[in-house]
């Protein structure tokens, strides 16, 4: 009796985990940019927008070499305070002082991509998703918020090149509870245009998510190259073994 109690209890706590779970945000997916020149511009984007506040204490700038970039390119275009080649991609802010300025000390960056996995999507899904889904809020400290993390502590650092939108609110039925209601999101409203055209700022942003989804794995592509490799050998090994194993019991009967 007690376990089938203990069952009865956890069915009926799964719908609460259910809900727990869902989606607050629908996630687009992130497009695949892989290609060097993108990768590139991501980096420059990164370097310009991100690392001022946040740190990616796992990837040296020398590291950026294996995008196809010298050392004197690294230098004139993506150090701007003083760092070494050699350096780890740190920054100057102390802890305190981001807690103190934002409510929160921002996180590294290095794996940001496979932290931010999850069942709603992938890592570089929620990053493109969340980087375009910033509004104007001024009940906010910041006063910007956003879609996807709501009452998040960072500002929008690239609303010169997206613009300034709102949120537009409206009242709707609440789809779990029956004849609550609740304000629902039905889509941005434009304030100001930005530097570049909606598509124009989809690219960029879709540049530096493929950057921080390689950063946080920049062997990745030699080892899907050397798993490719391997499973080749494997199955021709295979094969041999399966006709040398013929050739050997041919005789016996």
């Amino acid at each position: 009796m007690k376990f089938s109690k203990k069952i009865l209890a956890v069915l009926a706590l799964l719908p609460g985990f259910v809900l727990a779970n869902e989606c607050p945000y629908p996630l687009d997916r992130a497009p695949e940019r892989s290609d060097v020149a993108s990768l590139q511009n991501g980096a420059k984007l990164f370097v310009n927008y991100c690392l001022n506040c946040h740190s990616a204490s796992s990837m040296r700038y020398n590291r950026l070499r294996e995008l196809g970039l010298n050392e004197e390119q690294i230098k004139n275009n993506l150090l701007f305070s003083g760092e070494k080649v050699g350096d780890m991609m740190n920054i100057a802010m102390r802890p305190a002082d981001a807690k103190a300025w934002f409510g929160a000390v921002p996180p590294d960056l290095s794996v940001i991509t496979r932290a931010r996995s999850s069942s709603c999507g992938s890592g570089a899904d929620h990053l493109y998703t969340y980087l375009r889904t910033f509004y104007k809020d001024d009940s906010r400290p910041t006063g910007w918020n956003n879609m996807v993390v709501p009452n998040v502590a960072m500002p929008h650092v690239l609303w010169q090149l997206q613009g300034v939108r709102t949120a537009k609110m409206v009242e709707g039925e609440d789809p779990h509870e029956h004849g609550k209601k609740m304000l629902k999101f039905a889509g941005f409203e434009e304030v100001s245009k930005g530097q570049l055209s909606s598509q124009e700022f989809d690219t960029q942003v879709a540049d530096l998510v493929a950057y921080m989804n390689w950063m946080a794995e920049p062997a990745q592509d030699l080892r899907k190259r050397l798993g490719a490799i391997v499973l080749l050998f494997l199955a021709c090994f295979a094969f041999l073994a399966w006709r040398l194993n013929a050739s050997y019991w041919k005789d016996v009967k």
